[in-house]
């Protein structure tokens, strides 16, 4: 069975619309995923830019999406808990939900959304880091996927 994760707003390994970047409205792009394995309990999702200058650079953190879910609408409003239970953590901007791309001017960079299918619901608190969400899966990751995305300025 293959778990897979894609966008209607850009294809992998092509250039994210400006839209979902720090240059236009700065919103999350849509994204959905296949059927995960059956004991999927929950999703956990993190965008970074490995390429950032000063290390890694985290863009995104969601967990808790309910194992239901088979996507994300546009412009996830950026709050600490979704209606649905889906926690958002704190990004590299010091901000809870999603910040888009934003690098310094010259070579694109990538920015990969890495998706998660969880034996588990995870017991941490919105605004968790990326590190303590990684953590926190450790012994739960069930299947991943990969979307990756460039931009540059």
């Amino acid at each position: 069975m293959s778990f897979s994760i894609s966008s209607g707003d850009f294809k992998t390994g092509t250039d994210i619309p400006s839209k979902f970047t720090c240059d236009g409205a700065n919103t999350s792009p849509e994204l959905s995923w296949t059927e995960p394995p059956p004991a999927t309990r929950s999703f956990a999702l993190v965008a970074d830019d490995p390429d950032a200058p000063g290390g890694t650079f985290t863009h995104w953190v969601l967990f808790n999406l309910p194992g239901n879910s088979r996507g994300l609408p546009e412009n996830v409003t950026k709050v600490d808990e979704l209606q649905d239970g889906t926690r958002q953590g704190r990004n590299g901007f010091g901000k809870i939900g999603y910040g888009g791309p934003c690098p310094p001017a010259g070579k694109p960079h990538r920015y990969f959304f890495k998706l998660s299918a969880l034996d588990t619901k995870l017991d941490l608190k919105p605004a968790a880091t990326k590190e303590e969400l990684q953590q926190a899966m450790q012994g739960h990751i069930l299947a991943s996927a990969e979307l990756m995305g460039k931009y540059r300025r």
